[in-house]
């Protein structure tokens, strides 16, 4: 027993110290938990944020980040943003695409809604080119693809169902859009870049891409903004679009998901009716052998 405790705290404590070197190995502090409409078991993407979101993206990240691997018509999918058909072909024929002819020689088209988002760029090298020497990443996964470790005990708990965490890639694009300050005394800022308390190594080279009033959001019936046309307002909008890009068919999982667990808890009772039924008849000849078998031998 005394071993089995010793086994057990010198696990937790290295467990501990890694996920405190890891904070401290350059990978940038860990931001702070969030809340979002779309987390948890039940939650449900914000249909008015998904818009506000797609705003953002098309107002301010567009012109840098592609999003190759989000059609349009992916817009009015059910549990998207909810733009009709109509709206999202409108959106669509905004912007062109290249395609081969007969002869095998290349032309633009206006896209369909089919089409995927086109790169603002030809191609990577042209991205990297554009901006410092390095590509801007695809906004399509990016929600999924940035995250961190939370160490144990606590990624244990983020696995179980009814308290599962798996905003944390959310959660860093927000703290990171935000997270913009100047540089504390004593750090060595680089000739370019830009100091950024929830970037790995804290020099990132993408400038503040949001300020206050950047972006006018649709009024209500007093002539109001419906939220508030912050900075940080922005980059919630915006994290919870890329949450959806990254999983558009996330409120169709978590349905079926639902209800796979009810049938199996419906199941389950069922399993045990039949079993005490079965068992009960079974016990009861059983019983009624006894004398029988007692007299036999």
């Amino acid at each position: 027993m005394r071993i089995a405790r010793l086994f057990a705290a010198t696990l937790l404590a290295a467990s501990l110290g890694a996920g405190s070197a890891l904070a401290e190995d350059g990978h940038g502090t860990n931001p702070p938990r969030e809340k979002w409409s779309f987390a948890g078991m039940f939650g449900r993407f914000d249909q008015a944020q998904l818009q506000r979101g797609f705003q953002v993206y098309k107002e301010v990240c567009a012109s840098c980040h592609s999003m190759r691997l989000v059609a349009f018509r992916n817009l009015a999918e059910p549990g998207g943003p909810g733009f009709t058909e109509g709206q999202v072909k409108a959106l669509a024929e905004t912007y062109s695409v290249k395609e081969l002819d007969d002869s095998g020689a290349e032309k633009e088209r206006p896209a369909r809604p089919a089409d995927r988002f086109p790169s603002p760029f030809p191609n990577d090298k042209a991205a990297a080119a554009a901006n410092g020497g390095k590509a801007p990443p695809d906004f399509s996964v990016l929600a999924k693809a940035r995250t961190y470790e939370r160490g144990f005990p606590l990624f244990v708990f983020d696995a179980l169902p009814f308290t599962g965490y798996s905003e944390q890639g959310v959660d860093y694009i927000h703290a990171l859009l935000t997270g913009y300050e100047e540089a504390p005394k004593g750090f060595t800022m680089p000739d370019s870049g830009y100091y950024n308390k929830y970037y790995p190594g804290h020099v990132i080279a993408m400038p503040p891409p949001l300020s206050d009033g950047q972006l006018t959001y649709p009024k209500n019936d007093k002539g109001e903004p419906v939220v508030p046309e912050t900075a940080d307002q922005y980059s919630r909008d915006v994290s919870a679009f890329m949450a959806w890009a990254a999983e558009p068919h996330m409120m169709a999982r978590k349905s079926l998901g639902l209800r796979v667990i009810l049938f199996l808890f419906v199941l389950a009772g069922l399993l045990f009716y039949v079993k005490k039924q079965v068992w009960k008849k079974v016990g009861g000849e059983v019983h009624g052998l006894q004398p029988e078998l007692h007299k036999t031998y």
